[in-house]
């Protein structure tokens, strides 16, 4: 698509949503746009960090989420103390959350794309991340209509470090961590390896600046899996396939008012499209992502890790968005949880991916 018609076409949307939606709504849609842009012009892949620094010993994307981690828990810690009515990403360290990080950490590597790595792909054009992002989707939600019995398995209470030490306490444990983890990251790399890169810095402190304001702006923190999991519960109850009534995830009260509503009503959907939106505007100016040809084999492979990382998605309480940034940025141990075994699982996904030839 053309440049010209792209923002011509999001320029009548943003009005149409000041106009019949709410302001609130436009503004997090433009937030989205930033944050799609940001993602797509770094090419800044979640994903892909971990596999360079695994099979290349490459630190520069390690370094760069590091960098985005710090910078933004920064910018949302003293948030969250100053103002109670913002939430944090608060999930429960449960068995759910273990076995679903783990199989994300798998999955996304031979996906080749996190939750926002999918849409953000999927708006520069790459074939397979357009395959995978309704798989995607329903996967999400078949992993939120099951999410009772996984949490049933045995789970424990949400723990936020804000509200249990302080911002000052909070903020410098977060630091302390990630300092640590970028020394073990730099030793692994080799001290003469790249430290980092400048793309990756722009991207961390872009995406931090964003994710931030979509807190203030929304009231939570940044997520993108939920969206993908309404769309498909919203289709699923539409076409008379699902009773949310019924299921202990969608009938809780918010969730019901949100499979009441327009979609664009949801905060995190309405990001979604705009992620897609900014991913775009790249793809017109720079020509799209050139993307290898992909085997049947190949590409059933995909496709199928692309539905069980959405399932998997839901069961951990987030993506490497959701879970991982904006869960360690507010403080949510179930964040330092998630990134663990998120990355033993991307240990074996590498494996996997170079297996099938990816």
């Amino acid at each position: 698509m053309k440049r010209l018609p792209l923002a011509a076409a999001m320029a009548a949307f943003l009005v149409f949503l000041v106009w019949s939606v709410a302001v609130r709504q436009a503004a997090l849609f433009l937030v989205g746009i930033g944050l799609g842009a940001a993602l797509a012009g770094a090419r800044f892949g979640f994903t892909t960090g971990w596999r360079r620094l695994v099979e290349e010993r490459d630190p520069r994307g390690v370094v760069g989420q590091l960098l985005l981690l710090g910078l933004a828990a920064t910018l949302a810690m003293p948030l969250l103390g100053a103002f109670p009515e913002l939430q944090a990403a608060l999930g429960p360290p449960s068995i759910s959350l273990l076995v679903g990080a783990f199989v994300f950490g798998l999955t996304m590597q031979i996906a080749d794309g996190c939750g926002s790595g999918t849409l953000y792909k999927a708006g520069l054009g790459v074939p397979l991340n357009m395959g995978i992002l309704p798989l995607f989707a329903l996967g999400s939600f078949l992993g939120s209509v099951h999410l009772d019995g996984w949490l049933a398995l045995g789970q424990t209470a949400p723990v936020g470090l804000v509200a249990a030490w302080g911002v000052g306490g909070a903020l410098a444990a977060t630091w302390l961590v990630l300092l640590a983890v970028g020394v073990a990251v730099r030793r692994w790399a080799g001290w003469q390896q790249a430290w980092w890169d400048r793309r990756w810095v722009v991207g961390a402190v872009a995406l931090a600046v964003l994710a931030t304001l979509n807190l203030v702006i929304a009231g939570q923190p940044w997520g993108v899996v939920y969206g993908f999991g309404l769309w498909a519960a919203k289709a699923a109850t539409a076409l008379g396939a699902f009773d949310p009534a019924a299921n202990a995830f969608w009938s809780q009260a918010g969730n019901a008012q949100r499979l009441a509503q327009t979609v664009l009503m949801d905060v995190t959907s309405i990001t979604n499209i705009g992620i897609l939106g900014g991913a775009l505007w790249v793809a017109a100016r720079d020509g799209g992502e050139t993307a290898r040809p992909l085997t049947g084999r190949q590409w059933l492979v995909g496709l199928v890790a692309g539905f069980v990382m959405g399932y998997s998605s839901r069961l951990a309480f987030g993506c490497n968005v959701g879970a991982m940034l904006s869960g360690i940025s507010t403080g949510s141990l179930h964040g330092w949880i998630w990134v663990p075994m998120a990355f033993a699982g991307t240990l074996i996904g590498i494996r996997v991916r170079r297996h099938f030839g990816f």
